[in-house]
């Protein structure tokens, strides 16, 4: 008994950063910060479609069915093994095409502080991302304890300070009467629908929202699971859409919406707001709590999806090979597997036109693929109401099958949208060939979405230890 109470050393705040960690990167903001004032509707529209019902969804799924392996154990239940094995492997495979895109983030805000020009080196980025990767993949093998109190320490002092700070200045800014680089009315609050292209960058949001079910991996370190997580998904959910909100229109203030840049855009806020102040020198510590915040999202969700998907090889659904712990605990050799395939991932920088081009077609293709799970987990939640209507769940979403209809429903619908909006390039981007384009996401998704078919198609009885 003491060594199972030994392993639960994760309570509600530790777990609400993780979860922050997972799932709020400032490195969103100038996705958003471009449409100025309007980003405040995009934020809010996306929160009630999507956030909000994700994390009460989450809540209850992750009380009622609390052992470890989160949506696989979910869509399991929900539809049999087949699809809870599809759904798990599709949360993992969405960061093979995200953990470069969080990587050439962290290389430009590094660029901003050596020279800014690097920025938009492709080498220079791919070569961050691989050793960046590789070095945080060596460093989830010590164990789970040591890579979450690292992830919670980057997302303190890499996004929500940071955040805190850029909103604050920006404060600063409008009440000193410097020059705004928006319109604060009505109409600017609503902004242009008509075009579709404008809508694109929704898919961004969407994944940036992402992520509050992951933590449901580490069910075995949270002490009281069933009241520790719907606490930390409120306070983390909360905390995400406020630096989200405010850190995007902070950005839009100082920055005209042509100099923008996806990846280099809050270092360029963060720059303008010093330099204005006489205060250049801050621009380094800053750039590298931000570099911290970036890696320490990063490091929660290496090691989060790979325990996640582990958990399946008890059931047989992976081969042999990749079942080998190591003496911390650790699915070394899924960590190397996903390795290299981050790796040939990365190498999209160098057919892209831009490394902002290349930001956001990973991105694009990571929301994509991680929505194609949500509508898995939130059509679970409305079956396990059904067909497990007797299961305890100390967290129930309210107003009985009224209330699961209506907001697993919003969800999914809201998460099937973000989906098919990603198949369309963005007007503010030059993304290069648009055949290029819509091939890389039509067969990046089509592939890695057969991948889990074939492997449980040809599951062996020796699979199952």
């Amino acid at each position: 008994m003491e060594q199972v109470h030994n392993r639960r050393f994760i309570g509600v705040f530790l777990l609400a950063m993780i979860n922050l960690s997972v799932m709020a990167s400032l490195r969103n903001l100038p996705i958003v910060a471009e449409f100025g004032y309007g980003s405040l509707f995009f934020y809010l529209m996306v929160a009630l479609v999507f956030l909000f019902p994700a994390a009460l969804v989450s809540a209850e799924l992750a009380t009622g069915w609390s052992k470890a392996g989160g949506v696989y154990v979910w869509v399991k239940e929900a539809f049999g093994p087949g699809w809870g094995f599809f759904a798990i492997w599709i949360q993992w495979v969405h960061n093979v095409t995200w953990f470069p895109a969080i990587l050439s983030f962290a290389a430009a805000a590094i660029a901003y502080l050596i020279s800014p020009e690097l920025a938009s080196n492709k080498l220079y980025v791919i070569s961050f991302i691989l050793l960046g990767f590789w070095g945080f993949t060596l460093f989830n093998c010590l164990g789970v304890k040591t890579s979450s109190w690292f992830s919670a320490l980057g997302v303190i002092s890499g996004t929500i300070i940071p955040g805190v700070l850029l909103i604050g200045f920006a404060l600063t800014w409008l009440v000193t009467g410097q020059p705004l680089q928006i319109h604060f009315s009505w109409d600017a609050l609503l902004p242009p629908l008509n075009d579709v292209q404008h809508l694109v960058f929704l898919a961004g949001l969407f994944l940036a929202f992402g992520g509050l079910e992951v933590s449901a991996a580490h069910v075995r370190n949270i002490c009281d699971p069933q009241k520790t997580f719907p606490r930390a998904i409120l306070i983390s959910s909360l905390l995400a859409f406020v630096l989200y909100a405010l850190g995007a229109l902070s950005i839009a203030i100082m920055i005209p919406q042509k100099q923008i840049s996806l990846v280099a855009g809050l270092m360029q806020a963060f720059a303008t707001l010093f330099n204005s102040y006489g205060i250049g020198w801050l621009l380094l510590p800053v750039g590298a709590m931000i570099v911290l915040g970036a890696v320490g999202e990063l490091n929660a969700w290496i090691i989060g999806p790979v325990r996640a998907l582990h958990a399946t090889t008890s059931h047989g659904d992976l081969p042999p090979i990749f079942q080998k712990l190591n003496r911390n605990n650790v699915p070394v050799r899924l960590l190397l597997f996903q390795g290299v395939i981050v790796t040939l991932s990365s190498f999209v920088f160098f057919f892209m036109p831009t490394t902002s081009s290349g930001f956001w077609i990973l991105s694009a293709m990571s929301a994509q693929l991680y929505l194609i799970m949500y509508i898995l987990m939130f059509l679970s939640a409305i079956k396990l109401r059904y067909s497990h209507p007797k299961v305890h769940r100390p967290y129930r979403i309210p107003y009985g099958l009224t209330g699961i209809w209506g907001v697993g429903g919003l969800g999914a619908v809201s998460s099937l949208f973000g989906l098919l909006i990603g198949f369309i390039p963005p007007a503010q981007i030059k993304t290069g060939s648009l055949w290029f384009y819509e091939g890389f996401l039509s067969v990046g998704i089509s592939l890695m979405c057969a991948i889990p078919y074939i492997i449980y198609l040809n599951r062996k009885p020796a699979w199952t230890p």
